[in-house]
């Protein structure tokens, strides 16, 4: 029989990598959305799986829905990637950002454990509950949130391994490092940065603002950390894994790369608040103070030695590679 997984927040960047990877595995893939509009899952659309999928309407903090779809549809997996994204956002809407990563964490699992004790569960949870550190973070290094948004996730966190050690559940956490696609919401920096330099090499207009860039931050890819979710899953006994690839680089490094790619190299002029980037006389990039965060992390890197070594986990992309996929996609959908 085929394995049957849910995953929550389906219609997001890890949730259609997800879905597309269980897929070719032969799984058969259930989702939930908080929407379900026709522009809502274009990434499902564009990986062409949208159609093997079911995808249910459900508030994340419905806990009689929650409970009736585990009870429901026989489910052998359940990984749960719903909530809010967006760090920034998290310091705008704090109260909102808890309920939505914590609390729905909270209650599927207490509906597993109601329901069926036998289903395997996975927590996304964030590098950002370690804040800002000097050192690579493995699973043993201790955690200083610095915004709404980690606390959040370092609640939902701690909630997987009380279930895991108390209930007897197979529940794991997957600390995930920052992990980019051509699949990622233009909120976040990578894609800001890229659409922005294609922007500018197509009209020759705009200038595109940014924060602080000179965060340092351990990227991957999105493809490469689902593949860790799934065999999380696949252990006899759960855990908790810090899933990176261990190479750091920052905002800046990443828009280097990017102009190199796309053919728009110039240089960076000034410092702090009044350093730009120009190309041929017409300023391409400026900071903008209001685009800092509050508490911002200025250096994270990850150790993923458990994950290589317990999971047989590797990542196959490096910055480069997934900075120029990324571009060849965002030209692809602009002419389309």
């Amino acid at each position: 029989m085929k394995k049957k997984a849910l995953i929550t927040g389906i219609t997001g960047q890890d949730g259609a990598y997800l879905s597309e990877f269980l897929l070719n595995k032969g799984y058969e893939v259930i989702g939930t959305s908080r929407k379900i509009v026709s522009n809502y899952n274009w990434r499902l659309k564009q990986l062409k799986i949208n159609k093997d999928i079911k995808i249910l309407k459900i508030d994340s903090l419905d806990e009689n829905k929650i409970r009736n779809i585990i009870r429901n549809e026989s489910l052998d997996e359940i990984y749960n990637l719903s909530g809010i994204s967006s760090v920034s956002d998290s310091f705008k809407n704090p109260i909102k950002t808890f309920k939505a990563n914590t609390i729905n964490c909270l209650q599927i699992l207490n509906s597993i454990y109601e329901v069926n004790k036998k289903i395997k569960f996975y927590q996304a949870s964030s590098s950002e509950m370690f804040g800002s550190k000097n050192i690579k973070c493995n699973e043993n290094s201790s955690f200083d949130p610095l915004s709404p948004y980690a606390i959040s996730k370092l609640s939902a966190y701690q909630i997987t391994v009380n279930y895991r050690e108390n209930y007897n559940l197979h529940a794991s956490n997957g600390i995930l490092f920052n992990h980019e696609s051509p699949l990622r919401g233009k909120d976040f920096v990578s894609k800001k940065i890229i659409s922005g330099l294609l922007n500018f090499k197509r009209n020759k207009r705009g200038v595109l603002k940014l924060g602080n860039i000179y965060a340092k931050r351990d990227w991957g890819h999105a493809k490469d950390f689902v593949n860790a979710m799934y065999l999380m899953l696949q252990k006899n006994k759960p855990g908790d894994y810090v899933i990176s690839t261990g190479l750091n680089i920052s905002v800046k490094e990443m828009i280097n790369i990017a102009c190199r790619l796309i053919g728009i190299e110039g240089q960076w002029i000034g410092g702090g608040l009044n350093e730009y980037y120009l190309f041929k006389d017409k300023k391409i990039i400026e900071i903008d103070k209001k685009l800092f965060r509050p508490l911002d992390i200025k250096f994270i890197s990850g150790d993923s030695r458990k994950a290589k070594t317990k999971l047989n986990w590797n990542p196959t992309y490096n910055i480069e590679m997934i900075i120029n996929e990324m571009i060849e996609k965002e030209k692809f959908s602009k002419l389309n």
